[in-house]
Parts: C-alpha cells; structure tokens; sequence
C-alpha cells in the first residue's frame, strides 16, 4: 500500500521559515518523480506543482523559486521542502505527490503525471 505523509507546517509570521516533510512509503523512492503541490483556503488547488524532483533535476514555480528548495534523502524515503522568506499568499495546504512510474522528465509540473497523494499540512503565513 503505497503512503505519502507529510508533516512539518505551521504557523510563522511573514519573512519566516519552515520545512515540510514527505515520508513514501509501500514503494520504491530513488528514480520516481516526486512533487510538491498546494492549495489555498477556500480555492481549488493551485494548477501545477510548485516542485519537482528526481536524482537528475530540480524544477521550481516561478512563485517559489528562489525561496523554496527541494530536496530527497533516498536512504530516509523521504522528500523535503524548505521554505525561506514566506509570505501570506503562501499560505495553503502543502501536498507532496509520487509517481509510480517515471522519473519527472520533462513535464514534472503536470498534475496529471502524479498517481499517489498525502494528505496534507497546512501552512499559515501572518503578516
């Protein structure tokens, strides 16, 4: 039974820092494409991840890039992200996201591409 458990939100203040987790479980990790997705209070999830990883690239949203970063520990089956100088309009629930055949490729934004999902953190940013 394939698992994806994120934890790691909160609540900061505008300027702070935190840094989600994505345990995978019930598959193997290394050589799959993993994401990070989110979804604002009272929106639809935002259309596209906002991260992708696997052992050969690393692909940003143009909304987090140069604030957020990705990363894996294959040993741990475990995926990170660690957001620097949030601001308000970052608060969301954070979904991490695998898919269970394919390295991310060249389309690792596409919601379509990911198969298994978490449940979910919320993070809430004040300002």
């Amino acid at each position: 039974q394939v698992q994806l458990a994120e934890s790691g939100g909160g609540s900061v203040h505008a300027g702070g820092s935190l840094k989600l987790s994505c345990v995978v479980s019930g598959l193997p990790f290394a050589d799959y494409c993993l994401g990070w997705f989110r979804q604002a209070p009272g929106m639809e999830r935002e259309l596209g991840a906002i991260a992708g990883i696997d052992d050969d690239s690393i692909t940003y949203a143009d909304s987090v890039k140069g604030r957020f970063t990705v990363s894996q520990d294959n040993t741990k089956k475990t995926m990170y992200l660690q957001m620097n100088d949030l601001k308000p309009e970052d608060t969301a629930t954070y979904f991490c996201a695998r898919d269970r055949y394919w390295r991310c490729g060249t389309n690792p934004m596409l919601d379509s591409k990911y198969d298994d999902w978490g449940q979910g953190t919320q993070v809430t940013v004040s300002s």
